[in-house]
């Protein structure tokens, strides 16, 4: 299995284009930005699927080798997209894939609805992806529903098992029913070697459904939003909490790595806002973890 962190920056990335803060103010004299969360995951190094598509992903994909189109062709080894939320920043660079020959899009219920009524991009890639030069033979994306719990065989000897991790809807969609499901994760497992990543950007809490799937994984990247829960508010004056924002602080993340050693932890998601964006503080390293970098590659075994 071949993993490529594309972003690991939250929504806005660093140095966000209207923040002044510290971090941002350091990015840009540092030349440490950081793009906005994505990653692209194979079985065999040959299909690729994206996770989350940010709205840097034409940046992202064009500094990832592995997703350039071979001399000479119009296509690439991207497969699809898998979606761990509806949120922006995860998914408006799917209008980025509309000159796609083919795309599978795979959400949840509730996330699907939204993207194809409260924010449409299944009816606008519905108009580009797959039709010919004069707009004939049109056949959209294919959209797939995914159910935590249940596996999905993908190409190039991979499957993907998502479990579910929140019920916060993007604010676009505040109006929809609430059918759950809105946040999930991945575990991912290669046929051939039984090498399993995780990926979950975004972790409210730590849940039962997370200790499973961080069980016998080889590397987990988890939500590392804030490093604190009370960080937003220190920083900016604001009132809200990680938590109520559905995002577990790396602080209180922290104590249950140090009781499921075994995987290489990394975080990811980092907002504009956290310290650990340019600086891993020595409880991080201690507990075994890692801060994952734009352009990182993973091979497992």
């Amino acid at each position: 299995m071949r993993i490529r962190v594309l972003g690991t920056a939250a929504g806005g990335g660093l140095p966000q284009w209207n923040c002044g803060c510290a971090e941002c103010t350091a990015a840009r004299h540092g030349g440490h930005a950081r793009s906005q969360d994505c990653l692209a995951v194979s079985g065999d190094g040959r299909a690729w699927y994206l996770v989350n598509a940010s709205p840097d992903l034409r940046t992202q994909l064009l500094a990832a080798p592995e997703l350039a189109p071979a001399p000479g062709t119009r296509d690439t080894p991207l497969r699809g997209v898998l979606l761990t939320s509806g949120e922006l920043d995860h998914t408006l660079g799917l209008l980025t894939l509309r000159e796609a020959s083919g795309l599978t899009v795979h959400a949840t219920a509730p996330v699907r609805h939204a993207l194809h009524h409260a924010f449409p991009v299944g009816p606008l890639l519905a108009a580009y992806t797959g039709a010919d030069r004069t707009g004939a033979a049109n056949t959209g994306a294919d959209w797939h529903t995914v159910t935590p719990g249940k596996p999905v065989e993908l190409e190039g000897g991979l499957r993907a098992e998502a479990f579910a991790l929140g019920g916060k809807r993007p604010r676009y969609a505040a109006h929809l029913p609430d059918h759950g499901d809105w946040v999930t994760g991945y575990r991912f497992t290669e046929d051939g070697t039984g090498a399993c990543a995780v990926y979950a950007p975004g972790l409210a809490e730590w849940t039962p459904a997370l200790d499973g799937a961080v069980a016998g994984a080889d590397v987990v990247l988890l939500d590392g939003t804030f490093a604190t829960a009370e960080e937003l508010a220190e920083r900016t004056g604001g009132a809200r909490r990680s938590p109520g924002m559905g995002h577990l602080a790396v602080q209180d993340s922290l104590p249950h790595l140090a009781r499921r050693p075994g995987p290489r932890y990394l975080y990811t998601h980092l907002n504009n806002t956290n310290p650990l964006a340019g600086r891993t503080p020595p409880e991080v390293t201690a507990a075994g973890a890692e801060v994952a970098r734009d352009g990182l590659l993973i091979e497992l075994p």
